[in-house]
């Protein structure tokens, strides 16, 4: 198949700037291990934002594309390529699967060469690496079927992989975000009690209890240490998850954790920022870890967890609660910053210009 010649995407141009939507080349061959995909859906993940502000650091790789969460289909494979084929609908994620990792992407724009990574998403096409895509079934709606890209294979990984809730257990989960309900809903499946969710906006409060939070704080309008001891106990709770990168709260979660317990930490700090812990605990049974996409194996666990929600034991209804065209991508960034936005946004590449 004939490779298109352009597409619109939204381009990080410069750091702590809105992002720029324009008409961009593709490129004209798809090298060793990669395969051309028409995007359905991309998700907008609190990374990409990161990105955006430079919490990492300077970025050396700008202009760039961005995004890593999305549903699409095959239109053409490179050489080597043997996992997906033309025709195939699949997900797109930037955790490794199967296949084979290629060569990044050369786009272009304003006749300038335009960066990408194995994986972009706020594109209307992507030249994606084999390992970035697995596939899916034809019949599964590709809006949700976008949270097996990050937010629900991160979720549920956290609590499977690096937590290892256990029946029983107790649970706080700092940041109710996109990730964050998947968290919740991971700790409900595995029987966790108490489940506490904690944020500061109350639309993502009450969208964390129906995924299975127990108990609720608004932690800008209560103090959350005491609000969570006098529900778990002096002792602490068993588990505790960050996702909001703050060290404020990192630190506190790891005070808040059992002497047994474990802190995951999925957020990550702003570069340079640091976390001050007393270490002693360590040594005797107390865990601090950091999580990375869960630990998820795509190749593995998309298939899986489409099989769960097919059977009715994992609910994706309710997750998504806002969709943008991506000509409105900054109206929908803007929206996430302030919290108007309670659980993950799309773009939705079919609006064409129609906003939301």
């Amino acid at each position: 198949m004939e490779i298109p010649k352009k597409m619109r995407a939204a381009i990080l141009v410069e750091q702590k700037k809105p992002l720029v939507v324009d008409e961009v080349d593709l490129p004209e061959t798809l090298d060793y291990g990669q395969v051309l995909v028409r995007i359905f859906f991309s998700g907008i993940c609190g990374s990409q934002i990161g990105e955006i502000d430079g919490a990492k650091g300077e970025d050396k790789f700008l202009p760039h594309l961005l995004g890593h969460e999305g549903t699409g289909e095959i239109l053409a494979v490179g050489a080597g390529v043997k996992f997906v084929k033309e025709g195939d609908f699949v997900v797109l994620h930037w955790m490794k699967g199967q296949g084979i990792e290629s060569a990044v992407p050369v786009y272009r724009w304003r006749n300038r060469p335009l960066n990408a990574g194995w994986v972009t998403t706020f594109n209307e096409y992507a030249v994606i690496s084999e390992n970035r895509v697995t596939v899916m079934p034809k019949d599964f709606d590709p809006r949700l079927a976008t949270l097996f890209g990050c937010a629900l294979t991160t979720g549920l990984g956290v609590v499977s992989n690096n937590a290892r809730v256990r029946m029983g257990e107790s649970v706080v989960v700092f940041g109710a975000g996109g990730v964050g309900l998947n968290v919740i809903q991971g700790a409900s499946l595995s029987t966790a009690h108490p489940i506490i969710g904690v944020d500061l906006y109350e639309n993502k409060l009450e969208l964390a209890r129906t995924f299975g939070a127990t108990h609720l704080i608004h932690s800008g309008k209560q103090d959350a240490r005491t609000e969570i001891l006098n529900i778990v106990g002096a002792q602490g709770a068993d588990v505790v998850i960050d996702n909001t990168g703050n060290t404020d709260i990192i630190a506190m979660a790891y005070e808040l954790t059992a002497a047994q317990g474990r802190t995951i930490l999925v957020g990550v700090p702003r570069k340079g920022n640091k976390i001050l812990i007393y270490s002693l605990p360590l040594h005797f049974g107390k865990v601090v870890t950091g999580s990375h996409g869960g630990e998820a194996d795509p190749s593995v666990d998309i298939p899986k967890y489409m099989k769960l929600h097919q059977a009715g034991k994992l609910r994706l209804d309710g997750l998504i609660t806002d969709c943008f065209d991506l000509a409105d991508i900054n109206v929908a960034i803007s929206k996430m910053r302030s919290g108007d936005i309670a659980g993950r946004c799309l773009l939705d590449m079919s609006l064409k210009g129609a906003g939301q």
